[in-house]
C-alpha cells in the first residue's frame, strides 16, 4: 500500500551546511520538494538586507538561506513539543504532532513573496510581500501550490492561513510570526552573523530549552526570563546599529529615487525601457502577474540600472551610477517638530547648487518598537510575550523584568534628511569656487549645531 504523500519521509535525511544552525535536517519528501520549487529557489537571488551590503559587505546572505533557518528552528520547537509538552503527556495545552507539517511549510515559505530590494520596491511599485506570499501558495500555476496540493485537498490555503495569522491554532501562527518567533530568532542570528556584528547573538539553545506551549499558543519559562531578555536587548541593538545605519539608509533613498524617477519617465515616453528593460514593464505600467513578479530579482534590477548609466536623462543616469558605484546620499538627524522650516530652507539651497531636491534629497524616518505590551485600544498590537510560572499562571514579561519595562512600548529609531555629499564634501573645490556662499550656508547649518551629523 503506497504511503501518502504527505507522510513519506526520506529515505535518508537531507542536510544542508549551515553557517548558523550548523545544519538543516529535512526529514519530510514535502519539505525537500518545496525547497527545490523554482519560487523557492528565486529567493537565493534576492538579498536578506537589501542595501545593508554596501554598509556591511558581508551582508549579501539570501532570503533562501533564512527561510531555511526558520524552517530549521521551527523543526526543533516542533521536536521539543512533542518530545516534552504533547497533548498526550500534558492534556489539551499540549502540542499537537498533527500540526507539524503546516508549521514546517508556513516556516520554509513565509517569505517566498520578496521581491527584488524588497521594502523599497514595494513602496514604488505598491506590491505587497505577504499578499504575493499567499498568492504563490494557493495559484494553480505555481510548483509550490502543486506540491502543497498534493499534501490533501485545502492544504495551500492552510499554509496561507498561518501567514495571514487566521489559521485556528495559535501555537503554529506564534511560531512563525510574534514577538519572539522563528523568523525573528534566525534573521537576527543569521544577520549579525554576516554583518560581523555582535549586536544580534542572543542564547538560542537556552531559548529553546525554555519554550512551552499553552492552550493560547506560546510561552516561555520563568527560569528562562533573562535568555527572553537578551534576545530583547539583541534585537534592539540590531536595529540601531544595523537596519537603521544612515549610510544603508541612503543607498536606499538613492535605490527608491532612481526607481521613481523611471517610473516618472515612462509615463513621459512609453518606449524609453523597450529595449532593455522589458521585465520591469508591467510594474511601470503598474499592471502585473504573478508570473512577471516571480521573473524579478535583485539581480535582474541591478543588470538594468547597468543600462540606465547609459540614458539620455541626467537624473536616471546619475543616479544609477551613484547606487552601482556605491554613492551614498548624506544625512543629518533632525527633529520634525522644531526643525522642519530649517530642512525645507536646506532643499531651496541644494536646488539652488543645481540638484532637483525631489531626487537628491529626502526625509527618512526609521523607528521599530523592541518590543510592545498589549494595548487594548490599539488598533494594531503585537501578541506579547508570556511567561510561565511554577503555579502554571502566565505573566507578560515587562511585568516582571526592569529591562525589557524600560524598553517596551518605546520607538527607537531616529528622523533624517539626506543631500548629496558633495553639499559638505570640502575636497571637492570647483563646487565651492561656484557656489561658495551656498554650499558655506549648508554646511553652516549641519556644523554649528543647528542639526546633528
Amino acid at each position: 500500500m503506497a504511503i501518502p504523500y504527505k507522510k513519506q519521509l526520506l529515505r535518508k535525511e537531507a542536510v544542508f551546511r549551515d553557517p548558523v544552525h550548523n545544519y538543516v535536517h529535512v526529514q519530510h519528501r514535502v519539505i525537500l520538494d518545496l525547497i527545490n520549487s523554482k519560487e523557492f529557489q528565486r529567493l537565493r537571488r534576492i538579498k536578506q538586507l537589501g542595501t545593508s551590503s554596501f554598509t556591511f559587505h558581508g551582508a549579501e546572505h539570501s532570503r533562501f538561506s533564512h527561510s531555511l533557518g526558520v524552517y530549521e528552528i521551527t523543526r526543533r520547537i516542533c521536536d521539543i513539543f512533542q518530545r516534552n509538552y504533547s497533548k498526550e503527556k500534558i492534556g489539551d495545552e499540549g502540542w499537537d504532532d498533527a500540526e507539524r507539517l503546516v508549521a514546517l511549510c508556513a516556516a520554509l515559505l513565509h517569505d517566498a513573496g520578496h521581491g527584488p530590494y524588497s521594502h523599497t520596491f514595494e513602496h514604488i511599485f505598491h506590491t505587497d510581500h505577504e499578499a504575493i506570499t499567499v498568492a504563490i501558495l494557493t495559484s494553480p500555476e505555481t510548483e509550490v501550490y502543486q506540491i502543497l496540493n498534493r499534501v490533501e485537498v485545502g492544504f495551500p490555503e492552510k499554509v496561507a492561513s498561518v501567514i495571514t495569522k487566521t489559521y485556528p491554532n495559535p501555537q503554529v501562527v506564534q511560531m512563525i510570526s510574534s514577538q519572539i518567533d522563528a523568523d525573528r530568532m534566525d534573521y537576527l542570528l543569521r544577520d549579525a552573523y554576516f554583518t560581523g556584528t555582535e549586536y544580534g547573538t542572543f542564547d538560542l539553545t537556552r531559548i529553546l530549552r525554555v519554550i512551552r506551549p499553552y492552550k493560547g499558543g506560546i510561552t516561555f519559562a520563568m527560569n528562562g526570563m533573562h535568555a527572553v531578555e537578551d534576545y530583547i536587548v539583541s534585537r534592539y541593538q540590531m536595529y540601531v546599529q544595523v537596519y537603521f545605519h544612515p549610510t544603508s539608509r541612503g543607498m536606499e533613498v538613492v535605490l527608491e529615487h532612481l526607481l521613481n524617477r523611471a517610473h516618472e519617465l515612462y509615463q513621459e515616453d512609453k518606449k524609453i525601457f523597450q529595449n532593455h528593460s522589458q521585465l520591469l514593464l508591467p510594474f511601470l505600467k503598474e499592471k502585473f502577474s504573478l508570473e512577471e513578479y516571480l521573473r524579478l530579482d535583485d539581480g535582474v534590477l541591478n543588470t538594468y540600472f547597468n543600462h540606465w548609466i547609459e540614458e539620455a536623462d541626467p537624473i536616471l543616469n546619475d543616479l544609477a551610477k551613484r547606487f552601482l558605484n556605491r554613492k551614498p546620499l548624506k544625512s543629518c538627524q533632525f527633529d520634525p517638530a522644531s526643525q522642519q522650516p530649517l530642512v525645507k530652507e536646506m532643499q531651496k539651497i541644494v536646488e539652488t547648487a543645481g540638484f532637483n531636491p525631489t531626487y537628491y534629497t529626502a526625509i527618512n524616518s526609521s523607528f521599530d518598537l523592541p518590543y510592545d505590551f498589549y494595548r487594548p485600544k490599539s488598533g494594531k498590537h503585537r501578541t506579547q510575550i508570556e511567561l510561565q510560572q511554577k503555579d502554571g499562571t502566565l505573566i507578560e514579561l515587562s511585568k516582571v523584568s526592569q529591562l525589557v519595562s524600560a524598553l517596551a512600548g518605546q520607538g527607537q529609531g531616529d528622523n533624517r534628511f539626506y543631500f548629496p555629499k558633495e553639499m559638505v564634501d570640502q575636497s571637492l573645490q570647483d563646487n565651492y569656487d561656484l557656489f561658495g556662499e551656498t554650499y558655506q550656508s549648508f554646511a553652516n547649518h549641519i556644523h554649528n549645531g543647528a542639526l546633528i551629523e
